[in-house]
């Protein structure tokens, strides 16, 4: 029983983890993502939270991910999204400001299966300041 108790602990706190260990090196920002489906330039994004890209298809969604693997250099993740969508990622970090996402599931009903090369390009832009006189 206490060891049933322990596992499902350690799931638990697993899946709650805010940011995979891999991307430890990796900083938030500006990335430039080239291989998204349905687009043939690089598409540019602010990304604040970068374990959000263990679920790229599914950034915009309310999802639960668990992470099946994290180790250095490399992250795995399952995940499932309010309204039906699921996904597997694994995230390789080739250098801080370089990373490989293979992922696939399903999406609006249909499969999805590719691989991003993602890159940070920058920090992201300041919102303008308000001026008050």
């Amino acid at each position: 029983m206490a060891f049933t108790a322990g596992t499902l602990a350690a799931a638990l706190a697993l899946g709650a983890a805010t940011r995979p260990v891999a991307l430890a090196p990796a900083l938030p920002g500006m990335w430039e993502f080239v291989g998204v489906q349905g687009s043939h330039i690089p598409a540019r994004e602010c990304v604040a939270d970068l374990s959000v890209l263990a679920r790229f298809e599914h950034r915009t969604n309310s999802c639960s991910v668990t992470l099946t693997r994290d180790g250095l250099s490399a992250t795995v993740a399952d995940y499932s999204c309010a309204g039906g969508g699921f996904g597997h990622s694994e995230i390789e970090v080739v250098t801080p400001r370089s990373l490989r996402i293979s992922t696939q599931g399903i999406s609006g009903g249909s499969p999805f299966n590719y691989v991003l090369q993602a890159r940070r390009v920058g920090d992201c832009a300041k919102p303008a300041s308000v001026i008050r006189h």
